[in-house]
């Protein structure tokens, strides 16, 4: 039995609240039952200077865990003078997750900014950023339409990422905290709408695990996902009218 009554395939209760960040050219409050982050996209005029002159554009992410987000107060990484390597992981994570769906070309010398900030964590924050961040990115480019920066959507696919693991024995999907820690396996997934795969993160703790368990795994983490897809459309509305490839 699972810590909050869930089925095995089952994941927790999702919410999303766009506009949440006025400011934002996009932003969305995004929650995985407990687990609660403010995703925005903002536009700047500029790109890395790897790109400078291409006329290629570029998509990033900045994360962040507020001081009380955890039940033990987490310290600011700013008053630590540097970044944790948890948390360098994540936001390469959150780039790499939405410049795999976006034409980059069709942006210009721009880069866009997908900032997650989780002001509470019960499990799962960096797969509720990608999937929340998609979101806000779609609300961006709409934004970036209106203004005249760009003349047609640059997003090929939707992405979401949902977690997986093997816990008391079974494979389980969107596990909370108490399950993550005590998982025999943790992994996260990063898929498209078509079922293909941006990313896989998977560690046996402790143990190693089969091609059996990472099958089950796989089969369920894109059945979340492909749930998840559909809580975007939701969300987003006539935006979704923005996703697909654009002629």
């Amino acid at each position: 039995m699972r810590p909050d009554k869930r089925a095995n395939n089952e994941l927790r209760p999702i919410r999303i609240t766009t506009g949440f960040i006025p400011n934002a050219s996009g932003s969305v409050l995004i929650e995985f039952g407990y687990t609660k982050v403010i995703c925005t996209a903002t536009v700047e005029e500029k790109v890395p200077p790897f790109l400078k002159g291409t006329g290629r554009g570029w998509v990033t992410g900045e994360y962040s865990m507020l001081p009380a987000s955890t039940q033990v107060r987490k310290p600011r990484e700013s008053s630590k003078g540097k970044l944790e390597g948890r948390t360098q992981e994540i936001q390469r994570l959150i780039g790499r997750s939405h410049r795999s769906v976006v034409n980059l070309d069709k942006i210009g010398e721009r880069t866009i900014w997908i900032d997650c900030d989780v002001i509470q964590a019960d499990g799962g924050t960096r797969t509720a950023s990608v999937t929340g961040g998609f979101i806000a990115l779609v609300h961006c480019v709409d934004w970036m339409l209106k203004q005249g920066m760009i003349e047609k959507s640059p997003i090929n696919n939707y992405i979401a990422a949902v977690s997986v693991g093997i816990y008391d024995g079974q494979a389980i999907l969107d596990l909370c905290y108490e399950e993550d820690f005590n998982a025999k396996v943790d992994m996260n997934l990063v898929m498209t709408d078509k079922g293909e795969i941006t990313e896989i993160q998977g560690t046996g703790e402790g143990q190693p695990f089969t091609m059996e368990e990472l099958n089950q795994m796989l089969l369920l983490g894109r059945y979340g996902i492909k749930e998840l897809i559909a809580k975007q459309e939701e969300a987003l509305g006539e935006l979704n009218i923005l996703v697909g490839i654009q002629p």
